[in-house]
């Protein structure tokens, strides 16, 4: 996609197999990449552009993926997923919570058992829906139990919680099960009750704690946790990056993201080397006038900053060509917005690419690439329908032209209609033959269908495809990143490797796959030192990468270095080029936050590696 991550967008490398959550309603994981990835499954879904919750879901899983054992009807399962609505009678039992015997144990053993009594009361109350009642006996529950019995105290506390929740008295919930939480701190039913009290009262980062404990206490195994917890973590990331990208400073992506960005195209008029096309006919035939006519057009003194990569000076002079109204005002608007996209101003791109797309008299070319780059800043922003408008609008206005399909295909593959995605791919291919990337994309559609199937014959036809296209195209980088990732869904680790170091010798100074080779590692050899080393050599190559910071990030959660976690979080959100991808990452970086707290306050931690 044009305006998705440049980088990755030109070899689908990162926008399509892990990007299916934010459209297409699956998992990022939901597609090829998810068989058998157990502890670093979590690293290789990370970097969509398109990612939001699920992210951070994986930050926190530490356990084997469970698979179906053939139906089995346990209670354990109907326990996890139950809802937490009735009283109890007993806490989750604590070190020291049994009745000593010594002096004074008969009279203590009779408050306790009138606080019991009390409770017991309470509880038949709460069943019958006479809330008011069940908190009258709670608090007298409360009154009567010994002040050291912590465990039955933390029990009545709840309760009487439980009642106040169902009155919808969210402040009272929250400080009962504070009580009950100071009495015994991995009560579990306490902490989830006061969570969802949070969540009511709008205390965002308090009701993430909270639900981040039960969560850990539970062993990830709740859904009903897990989903508590991945919603707060979207709201907080979304209200986070909205402040942020708003008041963000524009940043130019390194040269390289820049060069693939424009690679994507073939039929880009503003990418291409300045030709005689651009001058009048009056021009063509005076020899001596290109240096005139780059002298006074800011279009053409852009595009000659281009060919000298100074791309910080390209918007001005694109503005220049647009104030004087020169003729070439159409291709300095479609300049200029394409590097107002590149640098993150989507709200400053769109009114340059409306106006272009409404030039009737602009060439055709000019507006087809205008629609292709808002329909892919619609994407970006969760919009496919109006995203499918304008690529269906480029097709009908400029058919012949390839890069309409070509981009169109990988938002088909966005939206899983890989279908309708393959028969783009195969109109790319009849309209420009030597596309080798439109054919490594076509063969990673098919294997991805194949693979959602489970079609082993179909799996082994479209990895010959990509034997084929990288035969055909030894040059093309992308053929072997793509087919890297299809052998390493196969656990064709070895094969996998081989096809990154081919990619690495053509394209030395691309940093993305120097993270997935590093990612490679981890799941094949379990070599975190070789992976880290990788990783730390991709920033080193491209210090604006922000798919490495946050790999890195990932990572170090994952190690239980949460202070160098959030550090790396935080330099990807600055690189962020736009404000879903910043809201997920601020979701990483606040789930590491939230470990923090609470392991500073209940000593609790997932394992770590």
């Amino acid at each position: 996609m044009a305006a998705s991550k440049p980088v990755e967008a030109a070899a689908v490398a990162a926008t399509v197999p892990g990007s299916g959550s934010g459209v297409g309603g699956g998992s990022a994981t939901a597609g090829p990449g998810t068989g058998g990835l157990p502890r670093w499954q979590l690293a290789l879904a990370v970097g969509a552009p398109l990612l939001l919750g699920a992210g951070a879901m994986y930050l926190w899983s530490r356990q084997r993926r469970r698979r179906d054992t053939g139906g089995r009807g346990d209670a354990s399962g109907l326990k996890r997923n139950s809802e937490r609505k009735t009283p109890e009678g007993r806490a989750s039992p604590a070190p020291g919570s049994g009745h000593p015997e010594g002096p004074g144990t008969h009279l203590e053993m009779n408050s306790l058992d009138r606080a019991q009594a009390a409770k017991n009361k309470g509880n038949k109350y709460f069943k019958a829906g006479k809330y008011e009642q069940a908190i009258q006996c709670y608090t007298e529950a409360i009154s009567l139990c010994p002040t050291e019995k912590n465990v039955d105290l933390s029990t009545f506390y709840q309760n009487r919680a439980a009642a106040f929740e169902q009155l919808q008295k969210w402040k009272e919930v929250a400080q009962d099960c504070t009580k009950a939480v100071e009495l015994n701190p991995k009560y579990v039913k306490a902490l989830f009750r006061r969570a969802k009290a949070h969540e009511k009262l709008d205390n965002k980062k308090e009701c993430l704690e909270d639900v981040t404990a039960v969560c850990i206490l539970e062993g990830f195994q709740n859904q009903q946790s897990m989903l508590l917890a991945d919603k707060v973590l979207k709201l907080l990331g979304k209200e986070k990056a909205k402040e942020k990208y708003k008041n963000r400073e524009p940043l130019m992506p390194s040269p390289q993201f820049i060069k693939s960005y424009f690679s994507s195209f073939t039929d880009d008029i503003i990418s291409q080397p300045m030709l005689k096309g651009e001058k009048s006919d009056e021009d063509k035939d005076k020899e001596g006038e290109a240096l005139e006519v780059k002298e006074n057009s800011g279009y053409l003194k852009a595009k000659q900053y281009m060919e000298e990569e100074n791309y910080d000076k390209i918007i001005s002079e694109c503005s220049k060509e647009i104030d004087a109204q020169g003729k070439y005002m159409a291709e300095a608007l479609l300049l200029r917005a394409t590097f107002y996209l590149l640098i993150g101003n989507a709200n400053a791109a769109k009114p340059d690419l409306d106006k272009v797309i409404s030039l009737k008299e602009a060439n055709v070319k000019l507006r087809a690439n205008a629609l292709i780059k808002r329909g892919s800043m619609y994407m970006q922003q969760q919009q496919p329908l109006l995203s499918t408008q304008d690529f269906n609008m480029a097709a009908d206005i400029d058919p012949q032209n390839a890069d309409v399909y070509h981009h169109r295909g990988q938002l088909k593959i966005l939206l899983d209609q890989v279908e309708e995605a393959v028969a783009d791919f195969d109109e790319c291919i009849r309209l420009r033959p030597e596309s080798a990337l439109a054919q490594a994309q076509k063969c990673f559609a098919l294997y991805r269908q194949a693979y959602t199937g489970n079609n082993s014959s179909q799996i082994q036809a479209a990895m010959k495809g990509f034997e084929d296209v990288i035969k055909k195209f030894p040059r093309c980088a992308e053929g072997y990143a793509l087919y890297a990732q299809a052998l390493t869904d196969q656990q064709q680790f070895g094969k996998a490797d081989e096809m990154y170091d081919k990619c690495i010798n053509l394209e030395p100074d691309n940093a993305t796959t120097y993270v997935h080779k590093g990612l490679l590692q981890l799941q094949w050899k379990q070599d975190l030192d070789r992976g880290l080393e990788l990783i730390s050599k991709a920033i080193e190559i491209d210090n604006k990468c922000d798919f490495a910071y946050e790999t890195m990030g990932t990572i170090e959660v994952q190690r239980g270095n949460m202070e160098k976690a959030i550090d790396m979080f935080n330099k990807a959100i600055n690189l962020a080029k736009s404000e879903m991808e910043m809201a997920h990452l601020y979701s990483l970086c606040d789930a590491a936050h939230a470990q923090t707290e609470v392991a500073k306050k209940y000593g609790l931690k997932p394992p770590t590696l």
